[in-house]
């Protein structure tokens, strides 16, 4: 909670509005609820009035300060729908279809996002990954000057001794399969940004492998190599001051003893606060595992390189933990064209 606890003061202090598509859903209610008690800004939930009503009754939840939207009877849904026509048109879309599309919330919300009606957007506890991206990746988009989108968590562990007084950053758990050279040194580079964003620390980037500096041979180990030097030079490019070293076995990243016998000479190893996985195999069953045995708590996916804050919550997700991806997202919220400069400042189809 010391983590989530800074996230939420800083909320506080600038309060956001936060869609949330799947507005029957429990512990989405249950979150939103909290999200307005704590004062982090406006919760949106979208789905059926009477339904969203009845499950929160069944509750005892109230609604009070709670905004509900029905996408079927918004006075939005037409101007939405020419967006979304604008948007798809080359791709063959016609007007039913993309009326269709417009009545399922994950899409409605990602056009409220869009539209600067909503200032992030939380989804996925009860729809698998695609139906969540999908629809950012249409009408959001990546940021300018962006060419990755990936996503990151959070993690929260007892040991204050790893990372940053117990938080890591793990990435790409949740987008890219297999990522290239490249792609892996812009999700390291993305990471190793909201780290520093979130945490005001300078984020000591591990790029992992089952190899530590040419333990063993293998073509994925020249992968990571290379990303670790790409990286370097992309975040000096960019002004982000920040170390970066691969490849690195887990514990050589996180370990103090065992850096020094290792890599005795870096700046990274044994210190490590942000994990960068070689590919989506390994993050998510990574990430999953520090859940679940470590008892940690995980905030995520964390999505990075889009236009607009927006996060794909874990089906396994509780409501702690849903309440916290919507704060982190409403902490990008107030410096996102930081984060991603020249982000937000045009509308879906201009």
């Amino acid at each position: 909670m010391r983590f989530i606890g800074s996230i939420i003061e800083k909320l506080q202090r600038h309060p956001k509005r936060v869609v949330f598509p799947e507005g029957t859903e429990p512990r989405v209610l249950q979150a939103a609820r909290q999200f307005h008690s704590l004062r982090l800004g406006a919760p949106i939930l979208l789905g059926d009035r009477t339904r969203v009503k009845r499950v929160a009754a069944s509750l005892n939840v109230s609604l009070e300060g709670v905004r509900v939207i029905n996408p079927a009877e918004s006075e939005d849904l037409d101007s939405f729908v020419e967006r979304l026509l604008m948007l798809r048109r080359s791709k063959g879309v016609q007007e039913k279809e993309a009326r269709e599309a417009m009545l399922k919330p994950n899409y409605f919300g990602a056009m409220m996002v869009a539209m600067h009606q909503a200032d992030g957007l939380v989804s996925g506890t009860n729809e698998i990954t695609g139906s969540v991206l999908r629809p950012l990746f249409q009408i959001i988009k990546v940021a300018p000057h962006t060419t990755t989108a990936s996503s990151c968590m959070v993690m929260e562990v007892e040991n204050s001794r790893l990372g940053e007084d117990g938080v890591l950053f793990m990435a790409d758990c949740g987008v890219i399969p297999d990522p290239t050279v490249d792609q892996l040194a812009d999700i390291a580079v993305a990471t190793a940004d909201l780290a520093r964003h979130l945490l005001n620390v300078r984020p000591r980037v591990a790029l992992l492998s089952f190899s530590t500096k040419g333990s063993a041979t293998h073509p994925s180990i020249g992968k990571v190599q290379a990303a670790t030097a790409l990286a370097q030079q992309k975040a000096s490019q960019k002004g982000l001051e920040a170390d970066f070293d691969g490849e690195l076995q887990i514990d050589a990243a996180l370990v103090p003893d065992i850096a020094q016998r290792k890599v005795p000479e870096s700046q990274v190893a044994g210190r490590a606060n942000v994990l960068v996985f070689p590919d989506l195999n390994s993050g998510n069953i990574g990430s999953k595992l520090v859940r679940l045995v470590g008892r940690a708590n995980a905030y995520g996916q964390i999505l990075l390189g889009l236009d607009r804050p927006a996060a794909d919550v874990s089906r396994g997700s509780n409501a702690h933990d849903i309440l916290g991806v919507a704060a982190i997202v409403g902490v990008q919220a107030i410096d996102y064209p930081v984060l991603y400069p020249g982000a937000g400042q045009k509308l879906p189809g201009e």
